[in-house]
């Protein structure tokens, strides 16, 4: 496929045609340095690297060669069978004064890497990477060398004399990232051209830094050398495998794979690896995005199978998880709604609208509930029903919760001085009830308003908020009691223990779900659950209001029942606080409602 990648053994159609999930070939080990014998014919995974090979004895001179040294070149083993490399026209690139580094400089250490170009069968030179690994035997003699030799053909020529390490890991000889980008760019080409697709894989070993500290680095070293060998032996004809970072790595893979494929790549990496005669078992992570399904530029292919890894580690290691774009999409324009909701609060477009409580039976206002609007720039005046389910269960409930605690103090502050005196009930979510601090961050808010008496505030907590946590619901809810805050339960009847939070949390009002009040005139089974839930409460001894009364009707059904408190559009609706005292003054005219309780005797 690629002029670039001129490594690998491409099977034949025999070997994989028709088959959804590539089969794994079973590795066979070099021969051990050893042997008396000095042939060193590297078996399967010498015939199927995908990368060219070349084994030359203790003189340095050719032994072997694997066939993807010879689809690279075009030389047969009888070619350059007992030459050295350089006789075959494998020759260092010229250093900076001009002359070519020697073959025996080259091999002074016992693992190196350099700059190479080698003769094609075309006759041309091509820019390569060669990589020497010595080998001794038990006397520490030389006994062979392995060669691998990569071609360079593809990378921008005039970024070539940057640094020699610059394209490759020299650790393991593979692709680094900066060569990986460019051949995710191919492999995309490719993946269009062909109608095929493919398969980025993030892979990262699991707990690698305890092995690390565990057997040193040393051993680590050779460790990740080791895997990185046998992983390769997985790839087929143009598949690649990179090292990003320290254990992370990333597979192209061309060929189409499943879930068998990686279930199978997982079972091969559990199995041990000897490394100086310890046996390490590892195992691993795997994110997977496929292209083009996942239609993005290929940083972000890479971003994406990376977040699909992180996503595996979470599910607990040792296994793989695909990446879902629509899912991704869905997540971006969460997180970019949660932003637009940062900004609001930052820059005052929150603020709070009233509503009336009153008590039925004397006509006289009892109360007002804060509730929660967003003055949005461009879409107007939005409930909390339009925004209120994007930060749900995140730490930015917290955060609006003690806007609205201040907002309402800095609120009570400012009608005492206009001479209203009326408590205000704040909603509180699970989430922001079931911090720990909660209490002590309201004594701090209530001090910074020491002219608002603490009862004027009044705490609405969801009958479900206690269910998730009901001792530290609990905890919170005494201390807070400590300091003058009461509280009520609200939308009372929607959740699943109601006697058991009547019987054990501390609240002083039950407030009937506006659900159950709206329809039950004229729904039968929603007139049984208000009385049963006004039974209850009066069975407990505890005051209730009922929320969405629309009509005088409601209001008369509901003191028939025992219950005197209310509020409802049939009162009022939620206004902001500048028109509360106008609403207050003009309330006395409302006699219809003021008079309910004499019309009921």
């Amino acid at each position: 496929m690629y002029q670039s990648l001129k490594l690998s053994k491409e099977p034949s159609l025999s070997q994989h045609s028709s088959q959804a999930v590539r089969p794994l070939p079973l590795t066979k080990s070099m021969p051990s340095a050893s042997a008396s014998d000095t042939s060193f014919s590297a078996g399967s995974v010498f015939d199927y690297a995908n990368e060219a090979i070349i084994i030359t004895d203790a003189e340095n001179r050719v032994v072997d060669v694997n066939p993807a040294f010879c689809e690279l070149t075009g030389f047969s083993l009888e070619q350059v069978k007992g030459k050295t490399p350089e006789a075959f026209s494998i020759l260092p690139l010229k250093d900076r004064r001009g002359k070519r580094q020697k073959g025996e400089e080259v091999m002074l250490r016992d693992r190196s890497k350099s700059q190479v170009s080698y003769r094609c069968h075309d006759g041309h030179f091509y820019p390569g990477m060669m990589s020497v690994n010595r080998v001794r035997d038990a006397m520490g003699n030389v006994h062979h060398h392995v060669i691998v030799l990569a071609d360079l053909s593809a990378i921008p020529a005039h970024a070539r004399h940057l640094s020699r390490d610059i394209y490759f890991d020299a650790l393991t000889g593979l692709p680094n990232l900066q060569l990986l980008t460019q051949l995710i760019q191919e492999s995309m080409l490719h993946a269009e051209k062909n109608h095929m697709p493919l398969a980025i894989c993030a892979l990262d070993i699991d707990h690698f830094e305890n092995i690390n500290v565990r057997l040193g680095q040393s051993v680590g070293d050779t460790l990740l050398a080791s895997f990185a060998q046998r992983i390769s032996h997985l790839l087929f004809g143009d598949d690649v495998l990179a090292r990003v970072g320290g254990d992370e790595f990333v597979l192209l893979l061309h060929q189409g794979v499943d879930e068998d494929f990686f279930n199978q790549l997982l079972e091969l990496i559990r199995q041990p690896l000897m490394i100086d005669g310890q046996s390490v078992h590892l195992t691993a992570s795997l994110g997977v995005t496929f292209y083009p399904h996942d239609h993005v530029q290929g940083d972000v292919l890479l971003r994406h199978a990376n977040q699909a890894m992180y996503r595996a580690k979470q599910r607990g290691r040792d296994t793989f998880h695909f990446f879902d774009p629509a899912h991704d999409r869905m997540l971006q324009v969460r997180h970019e709604q949660r932003q637009c909701f940062i900004d609001a609060l930052a820059h005052d477009e929150m603020c709070l609208y009233y509503q009336p409580q009153i008590d039925m039976r004397s006509g006289n206002v009892v109360g007002l509930e804060a509730l929660i609007r967003w003055q949005h720039p461009t879409r107007g005046l939005l409930s909390p029903a339009q925004f209120l389910p994007i930060i749900d269960t995140t730490s930015l409930e917290v955060d609006l919760g003690e806007w609205v605690i201040e907002q309402a103090l800095r609120q009570l502050a400012a009608w005492h001085v206009q001479g209203i005196a009326l408590p205000i009930s704040v909603n509180i979510s699970p989430t922001h009830l079931l911090v720990s601090n909660f209490s002590q961050r309201l004594d701090e808010l209530l001090r910074q308003h020491p002219d608002v008496p603490p009862a004027m505030l009044k705490l609405e907590v969801l009958e479900s908020a206690a269910m998730h946590d009901v001792q530290a619901a609990l905890q919170n809810m005494s201390r807070c009691q400590a300091l003058g805050v009461s509280f009520a339960i609200d939308d009372f009847g929607t959740g699943f223990s109601s006697l058991t939070h009547l019987r054990q949390l501390p609240v002083s009002l039950i407030k009937i779900d506006q659900s159950f009040v709206r329809d039950m005139l004229i729904d039968q089974d929603d007139m049984a659950i208000v009385e049963s839930v006004i039974y209850m409460a009066n069975r407990f001894k505890r005051p209730m209001m009922a929320e969405g009364v629309e009509t005088l009707e409601h209001a008369k059904a509901l003191m028939a029942l025992g219950c005197e408190l209310a509020q409802g559009y049939g009162i009022a609706r939620p206004m902001p606080a500048r028109v509360v005292p106008d609403w207050l003054a003009s309330w006395p005219v409302r006699r219809e409602w003021r008079s309910l309780g004499h019309a009921l005797h």
